[in-house]
Order: structure tokens, then C-alpha cells, then sequence
């Protein structure tokens, strides 16, 4: 009795703010209840699988799933890669100044996605930054985001920037724990650093890439704040994802809608995160 008491505090606030809402939501997602109904919630009539078809059968619920699985298709590798390259980096080949740049590289993590939007959308413009750098080269940039066909890839590009720091942190974690002397080891044996590499340490860091795998898929997935910023789910639902879907449903009062896109979303994570773990599993 005494060890229920002393837990309760959490109890109570874990079952009122967390697990409560989780399953009033899906209970809503069954339903047929909108914004009009909060009035009289004994009156929400029960509809099964209605909103989940109703979803489906939805052009633009269709084209927010494909354009966040493009979005994570596409991002997760590429962050991925560019992590593991900076935490490379920052293990062995930079000496000088080595806290500096891991600071600098994880200062995007912590800046305000509003500031951070700003400044990308004001780099973005046909007169930006990143056109007069293509400019240099003699080549013509496009309008990025009002262009459906880059609007997309400009928001992966600034996602990754913004991103990656995390990840890098968690690969400098699981190089700094690899042994040196497989290294020496191997490089006595003739192996060379790209042998090394692929051999040695890639396989070492499955586990570690499970972890920034499974962590950037649940962040990837609920692509949202990017395109509620800087292009509104536009142009022409190019970069609505099934967050913003769902943000939007909730707006228009549709709560079991909106509640519906929430779950498949989580289906996906979960499934995703299933996938990940049977493809990065280590074999004892």
C-alpha cells in the first residue's frame, strides 16, 4: 500500500495526460464525432471502419502518405549518411578545435524551427542563396517552393541540416566504443582504412544504427512542422504529409477523421520500426 501511494502522483498524471487521451483518440476513431458534437459527446454515434475507408477512398489522404513516404525514403538515408560521415569525421580525422564543431554541427537541433524556417525560405527564393550559388556554376535554379516538382527535395535538404545532429552524436557514441586494437589488428594484417571501415566498423555499429534508424523513422514520419511553415502542405498538396493531414482534419472540426489519419500513422511507425528492427538485428 505504501509503495501505491508513493507512486500515485505519477499514476494519476500518467493515466489522466497519457494513457487516457491515447485511447479516447482511438475510440474517437471509430466514431462519427466533430467539433459540434463536444457538446453532447453522448450523442457521437458509432461508425467502425467508415473513417478509415472514407481516408482511403481520399485523393489528398493518398497523396499526403506517398509524400511522406518519399519524404522518409529519402531523408532517413540521406541524414543517416551524412551523420555517420560527420561522426567519422570528428573520431579521427579532426584534431583542432574538435568540441567546436560538435557544437556547430548540433546547433541546428536546438534552434527554433521558426527561426530556421525563415532563413531557408528567404535562402529558397529565385533571388536566394542557394540560386545565385547555382548562379556561379551557370545554372538556372528553380523556384523552390513554389515549384511542386522541388518543393519536396527543399524541405528534405533543410530537414537534413536540421536533423543530423542527433544521429551524429549517437555514431561518434558507438565509434568511440569500438576497440582500437581490431583496428591495428587489421591494418597489421594489410587491410586498408576503407576495408577497415566496411569490415570492422559498419558491422559493429549495426546496433547503433538500429537506434538512429528507428529515432529519425518516428521523427521522419511525422514530417509536420517543415511544411506547416514554409509552404502550408503546398504547391498543389506537394508537401502535405499525414500529419499535417491530420492537423488539418482537426481544423475543420472532423475529429474522428482526424483521429483515424493519426492511427494509421502509428501503424506505419510501428510497422516501419519492425522492419528496421528484424533488418538491423545482431545475430549472436
Amino acid at each position: 500500500m505504501a509503495a501505491w501511494l508513493f507512486c500515485s502522483p505519477f499514476l494519476i498524471f500518467f493515466f489522466a495526460f497519457g494513457l487516457w487521451p491515447v485511447l479516447a483518440s482511438l475510440l474517437m476513431s471509430f466514431t462519427d464525432i466533430t467539433s459540434r458534437d463536444l457538446r453532447t459527446p453522448f450523442g457521437v454515434g458509432f461508425v467502425g471502419l467508415e473513417n478509415y475507408l472514407t481516408l482511403f477512398a481520399d485523393d489528398t489522404f493518398i497523396r499526403a502518405v506517398l509524400n511522406t513516404l518519399y519524404f522518409v525514403a529519402v531523408g532517413i538515408p540521406v541524414t543517416m549518411l551524412v551523420s555517420l560521415l560527420a561522426a567519422v569525421a570528428l573520431n579521427s580525422g579532426i584534431n583542432r578545435l574538435k568540441a567546436v564543431f560538435r557544437v556547430g554541427y548540433f546547433a541546428p537541433v536546438v534552434t527554433s524551427i521558426i527561426a530556421v524556417a525563415v532563413v531557408w525560405r528567404y535562402m529558397y527564393q529565385e533571388d536566394g542563396l542557394f540560386n545565385a550559388a547555382l548562379g556561379v556554376i551557370g545554372i538556372a535554379g528553380p523556384d523552390w517552393l513554389n515549384d511542386p516538382a522541388w518543393s519536396m527535395p527543399a524541405l528534405i535538404i533543410m530537414a537534413v541540416w536540421r536533423n543530423f545532429g542527433i544521429p551524429m552524436v549517437i555514431f561518434l557514441a558507438g565509434l568511440q566504443a569500438i576497440p582500437t586494437e581490431l583496428h591495428e589488428a587489421a591494418s597489421v594484417d594489410g587491410a586498408s582504412k576503407w576495408r577497415s571501415f566496411r569490415s570492422i566498423t559498419l558491422p559493429l555499429l549495426k546496433p547503433t544504427t538500429l537506434v538512429v534508424a528507428v529515432l529519425l523513422s518516428i521523427a521522419y514520419l511525422q514530417f509536420f512542422e517543415e511544411p506547416f511553415v514554409m509552404t502550408g502542405g503546398g504547391p498543389l498538396d506537394s508537401t502535405i504529409s499525414i500529419g499535417y493531414y491530420a492537423y488539418e482534419q482537426f481544423g475543420f472540426g472532423l475529429y474522428g477523421l482526424a483521429s483515424a489519419a493519426s492511427y494509421v500513422l502509428v501503424l506505419v511507425i510501428a510497422l516501419l520500426s519492425f522492419l528496421q528492427f528484424r533488418l538491423f538485428r545482431t545475430r549472436s
